[in-house]
């Protein structure tokens, strides 16, 4: 990942934007291509009303159709929670369950709120949750692929590794958004000025809302206020391009 900092500053501006924008704002980039980035619609937001989280992604591979061969089915989740410390605050769980199809839930309640314990600010699984109302006491975002009512054998396999969720293939530490609409991974390199362009981008969209409730609405009212809008992110986009990293 380099050198790149990220402050904690740009943490809780991005914190501010819901995921949509996010993804709109990395479009003006141009880093990568449209349809890459984010994940796809076999995983969603478990409790899609919590606000947007913001963190680095703290990664595990997670089974359940078998049972682990030795020690307890979590054995392995001290020297996960461990790893909190090296991926940075604050860190995101992401978990990809290796049952195809997934036979158990790869998270609960224990697990939720151990991970809130030290730190973690969300969990991403391919596969399944459980014990649904138990956690949403806890409020801690999770987005999952369902639930499933039993953990099978559910055991880590092994942390701090490559892993896909939802289609979206994840090196560990990379940097996440994500709320109901789902996640997006932001590359370190840009990430503090995606947080820097959301705002104005925001207020670009906001006139074509704003036209949308003027009383005296027209179609030729609507066209201008999309060309300014449009206007406004054309030169979003040449000052993004300003604040590409040079390599």
């Amino acid at each position: 990942m380099g050198t790149v900092t990220v402050t904690a500053n740009d943490l809780t501006t991005l914190a501010k934007f819901d995921s949509p924008t996010v993804a709109n704002v990395l479009e003006l980039f141009n880093f990568r291509s449209y349809i890459a980035g984010y994940t796809n619609s076999t995983i969603r937001a478990v409790y899609p009303t919590l606000p947007p989280i913001v963190g680095f992604a703290a990664t595990m591979t997670y089974r359940s159709s078998q049972p682990a061969g030795q020690g307890d089915v979590y054995s392995k989740m001290s020297q996960f929670l461990d790893t909190a410390a090296d991926v940075g605050p604050p860190p995101i769980a992401v978990i990809q369950d290796l049952d195809d199809p997934h036979i158990a839930a790869s998270y609960g309640e224990v697990m939720v709120a151990s991970m809130k314990a030290f730190g973690f600010v969300g969990l991403i699984t391919s596969g399944a949750g459980r014990d649904y109302d138990q956690v949403r006491e806890l409020n801690f975002p999770c987005w999952a692929s369902s639930m499933i009512v039993s953990h099978g054998y559910g055991h880590l396999i092994e942390c701090n590794l490559p892993v896909v969720v939802g289609g979206l293939a994840l090196e560990p530490k990379e940097l996440l958004h994500a709320d109901g609409n789902g996640v997006v991974q932001i590359p370190l390199s840009i990430a503090s000025a995606v947080a820097e362009l959301c705002e104005p981008f925001v207020a670009a969209e906001q006139i074509v809302l704003d036209y949308t409730q003027d009383p005296h609405l027209s179609i030729q009212g609507y066209h201008e206020a999309m060309d300014k809008k449009n206007q406004l992110v054309a030169d979003l986009t040449k000052q993004a391009e300003k604040m590409m990293p040079s390599n």
